[in-house]
């Protein structure tokens, strides 16, 4: 009898991603594009000239603390998640969601104060329609992150979230920070070139 060594390769392990996960970044990678576009084309029309300045709203910089803790409260989220701790997930999403209304009302009050200051969306001045442009857009991103993050809370509710069922609130965070870095990367970019 005859005993041959046969070796059979085990299939090489491919890089793959998670189907929903693929498609969120794709939609990512697109809302960058859109803000690299317009973040570009305001950089040109205000090399033309005729371009008002004025000081941004100071309600931009409390927002920013606000959308900063409302990732930092996500993060806590997803961390509980990992450690099957179900109460501290439903409380962070709700605290988060809290947070995220908090930072609308507050682009709310920013373009109040952009109206006393005579900036406007239409006027002679590009300036202040790229104001309204940029946090009007990203506002509308965020509302579509709430919108995930009260999905998110439902399947926590229904205890869908846990160790072994990430997938949900790991994209939730992935959008979450992203709207909280896309907002950091708005602000510095108003004050540094306003």
């Amino acid at each position: 009898m005859v005993h041959q060594n046969i070796h059979i390769d085990e299939p090489k392990p491919t890089l793959s991603m998670h189907p929903k996960k693929f498609a969120l970044w794709l939609f990512i990678v697109s809302i960058v594009m859109l803000f690299a576009a317009l973040t570009s084309a305001y950089i040109v029309k205000q090399s033309d000239g005729n371009w008002l300045s004025f000081e941004l709203p100071g309600v931009f910089a409390v927002n920013t603390v606000i959308i900063a803790l409302s990732s930092l409260t996500m993060h806590v989220a997803y961390l509980a998640a990992k450690k099957d701790n179900l109460e501290r997930i439903k409380w962070m999403l709700v605290v988060t969601v809290i947070l995220g209304l908090t930072f609308l009302a507050g682009q709310y009050i920013s373009w109040s104060e952009l109206v006393r200051n005579n900036v406007y969306f239409v006027s002679n001045y590009a300036s202040g329609s790229f104001i309204y442009v940029f946090t009007g857009l990203h506002g509308l991103h965020l509302v579509s992150g709430i919108i995930f993050l009260l999905i998110t809370f439902a399947s926590s509710v229904k205890m869908r979230i846990h160790s072994k069922n990430l997938v949900q609130i790991e994209m939730c965070m992935t959008y979450w920070h992203f709207l909280g870095g896309l907002w950091l990367y708005l602000y510095l970019f108003l004050l540094f070139y306003l």
